[in-house]
């Protein structure tokens, strides 16, 4: 995986999806008392080359870098020189090579915020910065129209997020022919209890605990459903999540072939050292079509 090759490189990393990341370089680049600022930011340009190069190595494809003050700046430098481009821009650059580009391309303002904006006479980043903050807040609200204004300067203050708690942990499969209900019953149930197993195995080894179950399905057609179940002691075994998916499928329609089966544990807690309690003996149920 390339983010691996990049954290050997700048351990740092808040990880934003498949194809974006930002990296705090602070500690990588820290000058010396001998050193200067312009080092700094010389051996920011370095280690960016290095995550290019061995990200080419690792996927075969190209990244562009932006190398700022913040993750604002550094989302709008980013697509400055795609494709892999590698953008340095200093606080000092903002006039310059910011202010000139439209108001959308600060990440947070969408379509519908732009065309208020142009209504009132605003179309670029500098032209929102010389705005009067008040006018903001009084047709956005105090929230989005000052975090407007700060933005359109450059400003964030927000930090790298290397972990975040999940609040959900998912298994899902599609299948290569769909499926249908009935004529597929049993190899849908094997599929269905292999979900569960490797969705126990996954909370086991990650620490984790849940007691909303979730189902999903996508029908032949393309339609998706989900269904969640809570129940009262959070579990991460096989069995209990299987149970519990198993109630979620009895209150979704099953009259269409089906493509996509998965099994979601949510409202995720960590039992650290206590032990989980055992499970209250389960009153009969009328069993769902492939449970």
């Amino acid at each position: 995986m390339f983010k691996d090759a990049v954290r050997a490189l700048a351990p740092q990393i808040e990880d934003r999806g498949i194809d974006e990341i930002y990296i705090d370089l602070t500690e990588l680049v820290a000058s010396d008392p001998a050193g200067d600022a312009a080092d700094a930011w010389a051996r920011a340009r370095e280690i960016a080359a290095a995550i290019q190069r061995v990200v080419r190595e690792a996927t075969g494809l190209s990244c562009s870098i932006g190398i700022t003050p913040n993750k604002l700046l550094s989302k709008i430098a980013s697509d400055l020189e795609k494709p892999g481009g590698l953008t340095v821009l200093r606080e000092d650059d903002i006039p310059t090579r910011i202010w000139p580009l439209p108001v959308r391309k600060v990440n947070g303002i969408g379509p519908k915020a732009s065309a208020r904006l142009a209504a009132f006479g605003i179309n670029t980043i500098g032209e929102l910065a010389l705005a009067d903050e008040a006018l903001l807040i009084e047709r956005f609200g105090k929230s989005y129209g000052s975090w407007m204004h700060e933005a359109a300067h450059g400003r964030d203050e927000r930090n790298i997020v290397t972990y975040r708690e999940p609040k959900s942990i998912s298994r899902e499969t599609t299948f290569e022919t769909d499926l249908h209900p009935v004529h597929d019953r049993e190899q849908l149930s094997q599929v269905f209890t292999e979900l569960c197993l490797r969705l126990a195995g996954d909370l086991e080894r990650k620490g984790y605990r849940g007691k909303t179950i979730g189902l999903k399905l996508r029908y032949d057609n393309f339609k998706t459903v989900t269904r969640d179940h809570t129940i009262e002691v959070p579990t991460g075994d096989a069995e209990a999540i299987r149970r519990a998916a198993g109630e979620c499928l009895k209150r979704v329609l099953l009259d269409r072939r089906i493509r996509l089966l998965g099994v979601r544990v949510g409202a995720l807690s960590k039992p650290g050292a206590q032990a989980q309690p055992a499970a209250a003996p389960q009153p009969a149920r009328t069993p769902t079509l492939f449970d």
